[in-house]
């Protein structure tokens, strides 16, 4: 057993609050699609890729925190 490869419990949890995280996909998505016609560069949607990580890290957490002790 020690030889084992030790799993990221973190992929798991993820996996399993991005359900919770839909309206900040959505959000980020309907993003995307209003700047993929911008030719200037000038517009992005990092904040809403930033709200949707953070939604899953918010979620994950605790989860992962617990596993750890």
């Amino acid at each position: 057993m020690a030889d084992e490869e030790p799993v990221d419990q973190k992929k798991y949890f993820e996996d399993s609050c991005k359900p919770k995280c839909v309206r900040a996909w959505l959000e980020y998505q309907g993003c995307v699609k209003r700047v993929e016609a911008d030719e200037t560069g000038h517009k992005h949607c990092t904040g809403q890729y930033f709200d949707y990580w953070q939604c899953v890290d918010k979620c994950v957490a605790p989860k992962l925190f617990e596993k750890l002790k």
